[in-house]
C-alpha cells in the first residue's frame, strides 16, 4: 500500500483535488497493523515525494506559484538540488545531447537545477523577506508610489522568461505602521520568484501587501514583456501586457484612482 501511495504523489499527473483521497489512504495505512508508517526518513525515498507528503497533510496547495518553504526542513535544500539536477540530466538524455561528450553541456544539469532552485524560482523555497515596520509617528494618510520596481519572472505555461516594471501606491492609514521603501521591492522580488501568470502575480503581491501594511487603499500597475510570446510561438517582441489591481479606496476615488495613475511614467519597459 505504501508504494502505491508513493507512486501516486510522485506521478506527473497528480493534482491537487485527489488530497482528500490521498488523506484516505495514508490513515489505512496508520490503521493497518501489517503496514509500516509511512514517515520522512524512509531510505530511497525522493525527497520532493517526502515534502508533497508534508504539504498534502497538512491540507495545503502547491502550486507553481505556491511557496512552499514551511515544508522543506533545514538542511534539505542540497538534496532537493540533486535530485532535480538527476531529473534534469534524464531531459537532456532524453533531449539527445551527449553530456560526456559536449564539454558545453557536461555540467548544464546541474547548472540549470541551481539557476531554478536558488534563483529564478526561490521564491518558492524560501519564507518571505523579513519585514521592518515603522510607527506612522506623523498619522499620514496621503498618497505614496514606490516604482518603477523591475521584476523578474518565469511563465508557469513554458518556463519563459517575463520581465517588466511595477508600481505600487499606497494610501496608508494612519492608525497602522508602515514600511520601509526597499521592502516594497523586497515583497515583489519574493512573489514574482517562481512560474506565475501576470495576472495572479499582481493580486498574489496585492494580497501580501495588504496583510504586511493594513492600508485604506492600494494600487498596483504592472507591465512586462513575456518571452513566450517573443522568444517562441507569434515571436511578437513589442507585445506587452499592463494589468493593474485597485483596493480600498483606490476603487471607491475616481479622483484618487486618476492621480495614481497620471502619476505614472508613460514610458514602457524595455
Amino acid at each position: 500500500m505504501r508504494s502505491k501511495v508513493r507512486a501516486i504523489w510522485a506521478s506527473p499527473g497528480f493534482k491537487f483535488e485527489r488530497h482528500q483521497s490521498l488523506l484516505t489512504l495514508l490513515m489505512l495505512m496508520k490503521s493497518d497493523p501489517s503496514a509500516s508508517a509511512v514517515t520522512a526518513t524512509d531510505q530511497g525515498v525522493p525527497l520532493s515525494v517526502k515534502i508533497r507528503e508534508r504539504i498534502v497533510a497538512a491540507r495545503r496547495r502547491f502550486n507553481a506559484n505556491d511557496n512552499i518553504a514551511d515544508f522543506i526542513e533545514p538542511g534539505e535544500f542540497e538534496e532537493l538540488l540533486n535530485e532535480v539536477a538527476g531529473k534534469m540530466q534524464g531531459v537532456l538524455e532524453s533531449l539527445v545531447i551527449d553530456t560526456e561528450n559536449d564539454h558545453n553541456t557536461q555540467d548544464t544539469a546541474r547548472r540549470v537545477a541551481k539557476m531554478y532552485i536558488q534563483e529564478v524560482f526561490k521564491g518558492r523555497y524560501v519564507k518571505a523577506p523579513t519585514i521592518t515596520e515603522f510607527p506612522n509617528a506623523e498619522h499620514l494618510n496621503e498618497l505614496m508610489i514606490v516604482g518603477p520596481i523591475r521584476v523578474r519572472s518565469a511563465c508557469s505555461h513554458h518556463f519563459c522568461p517575463v520581465i517588466g516594471q511595477v508600481w505600487i501606491g499606497v494610501m496608508p492609514n494612519e492608525r497602522t505602521n508602515v514600511i520601509g521603501l526597499s521592502k516594497y521591492a523586497r515583497l515583489a522580488e519574493w512573489v514574482m520568484g517562481r512560474p506565475q501568470i501576470q495576472e495572479e502575480a499582481v493580486v498574489q503581491l496585492a494580497d501580501l501587501i495588504q496583510e504586511k501594511t493594513q492600508p485604506d487603499g492600494l494600487a498596483i500597475v504592472m507591465e512586462a514583456t513575456h518571452f513566450c510570446m517573443g522568444w517562441r510561438g507569434v515571436k511578437d517582441l513589442d507585445s506587452k501586457m499592463i494589468n493593474s489591481v485597485m483596493r480600498g479606496v483606490f476603487l471607491k476615488d475616481p479622483n484618487l484612482r486618476r492621480e495614481f495613475l497620471s502619476l505614472i511614467p508613460k514610458k514602457t519597459s524595455d
